[in-house]
């Protein structure tokens, strides 16, 4: 694999969904207010964070009983910043992508192209099915997410736009103002074979859940390989938990209580609902195929990643991580604030320290 000598990239999950990013019991200060979500962004763009991604919910369940609207949410956080981008995420069947790319477009005007979006094809039936939107079969979900993305990017890049797909259409469309350059990055997640595929033909990002070094670098390579057939290149983020504490065994004993302390009714009524999802891809697979009661307590697999150590330890399997290809660690946290603050000040600085010396050491090979 080519040696990536950009900087690695960092994204957290904004909570604007209640509950935190473990379904345990554990005290997590943490809020999903407004006023709590302004101040996080403030001190994650102070601490050296790219992105934000805010999360899109629809019904209380699985620990979260409260949810804000992700693209209203994103525009406050924005408003709020200065240089952070937020990642607003957008699930096709309640969005139309006409809405969405207006929507879009206008926020990217509004605050100097820092906008994304996060395509999320659906996991969650019941949600679906409480809104009265249609539940397609998997595969037909992606089908219908990739027409989404292209048509986004086809208002947002052509006059007179004409598309005829079997979910959307549109006849001679001009959207003006289109967002300025350059476009609002897409991002999207999935584990399984039509995810992948998908990111390989369309997607400028691909969210992967937490896996060990080894399974994210077999996953990165096929879907690297299957974007250069197709002419197109995809960058890749990785979802990650980080328990950083000044000792191994301080963040290894949190970890055991927020495992100790998980709300067994909902991590197993999540386990069923996610791992029913993945059962539905023809491979019979998904994101949550492998995971145990353990992992599923946070709700991307995120302590698979194993960013939980002292800050040399983390930024040591942070470099790692982007040795095999990974060019943005996607980060959860128990009392975001507080860890946000101090994965900025503790951890970064020691993994822009590991690039540049990996980065001397090619050039003086060279």
């Amino acid at each position: 694999m080519t040696a990536n000598h950009d900087q690695i990239k960092f994204a957290y999950w904004v909570p604007n969904v209640s509950g935190g990013l473990v379904i345990s019991k554990i005290e997590q200060r943490t809020g999903w207010d407004i006023d709590y979500n302004r101040r996080l962004a403030q001190i994650a763009e102070q601490a050296g964070f790219d992105y934000a991604l805010s999360q899109i919910r629809f019904t209380a369940g699985y620990g979260a009983e409260f949810q804000h609207e992700p693209v209203a949410f994103s525009h406050a956080l924005l408003a709020a910043t200065t240089k952070l981008k937020v990642i607003a995420a957008l699930l096709p069947g309640p969005w139309n992508p006409a809405v969405a790319a207006k929507q879009i477009a206008t926020i990217s005007q509004l605050n100097e192209g820092r906008v994304a979006v996060n395509i999320v094809s659906g996991w969650f039936r019941g949600e679906f099915t409480a809104i009265g939107e249609p539940w397609l079969d998997h595969d037909e979900r992606y089908r219908r997410s990739e027409e989404f993305i292209r048509s986004l990017r086809g208002i947002w890049t052509q006059d007179n736009f004409t598309f005829r797909g079997d979910f959307y259409r549109f006849s001679d469309y001009t959207l003006k103002p289109k967002p300025p350059q350059p476009l609002p990055e897409i991002f999207q997640g999935g584990s399984s074979r039509a995810a992948r595929d998908m990111a390989a033909r369309v997607s400028d990002w691909y969210f992967t859940n937490g896996n060990s070094v080894d399974e994210i670098k077999k996953q990165i390579d096929d879907i690297r390989a299957k974007a250069r057939a197709n002419n197109h290149s995809v960058r890749i983020g990785v979802n990650a938990f980080a328990i950083a504490r000044d000792s191994e065994a301080e963040a290894r004993s949190v970890l055991n209580e927020i495992i100790a302390k998980a709300d067994p009714e909902a991590v197993n009524a999540f386990g069923h609902e996610v791992k029913n999802a993945g059962k539905a891809s023809p491979e019979g697979q998904g994101n949550w195929a492998k995971s145990s009661f353990e992992d599923l307590v946070q709700y991307n697999d995120g302590f698979k990643t194993n960013l939980i150590g002292t800050p040399d330890q983390i930024a040591e399997r942070i470099i790692a991580l982007k040795a095999v290809g990974v060019d943005l660690v996607l980060l959860g946290f128990l009392h975001f604030q507080e860890e946000v603050e101090y994965f900025g000040r503790r951890i970064i600085p020691l993994v822009r320290a590991l690039e540049a010396d990996a980065l001397r050491h090619v050039q003086a090979a060279e």
